[in-house]
């Protein structure tokens, strides 16, 4: 038995709908057994999916084939992740937060008490 590429995208919950999951594919962002395909390509038990969604990039093995989307415990047991992409994925969501955390927080617009500081600051400076 085989599935097309988008519905079983779909069907494991990687994207919210399958015209998503279509434009995904197209636009290169899904690659099967390391190589670009199309949406309506065949895949059976074993094949290796990179997929990229969002700022996550999965490595996932497919275990399982469905074309009809399920609860989302019946869709995680349609795939396996590797180790590694496990451990890139956390690895840049610390990152990510890490640099979230150091840019600083803006105040806002000043206003018009600081507005006017400002104002008479730039008027006795003389440059």
């Amino acid at each position: 038995m085989s599935v097309r590429l988008d519905k079983w995208l779909w069907a494991a919950r990687f994207f919210k709908t399958r015209t998503l999951a279509q434009a995904a594919i197209e636009g290169g962002k899904v690659h099967l057994n390391g190589s670009r395909t199309k949406p309506g390509h065949a895949i059976g038990e074993g094949a290796v999916l990179e997929i990229r969604a969002g700022l996550e990039l999965y490595e996932v093995e497919v275990v399982a084939l469905a074309d009809k989307r399920g609860p989302a415990s019946v869709a995680r047991g349609l795939y396996r992740e590797t180790e590694e992409s496990r451990e890139r994925r956390e690895r840049d969501a610390l990152a990510r937060k890490a640099a979230a955390m150091a840019t600083p927080v803006r105040e806002g617009k000043p206003d018009r008490y600081q507005r006017r500081r400002i104002q008479k600051l730039l008027k006795t400076k003389s440059w």
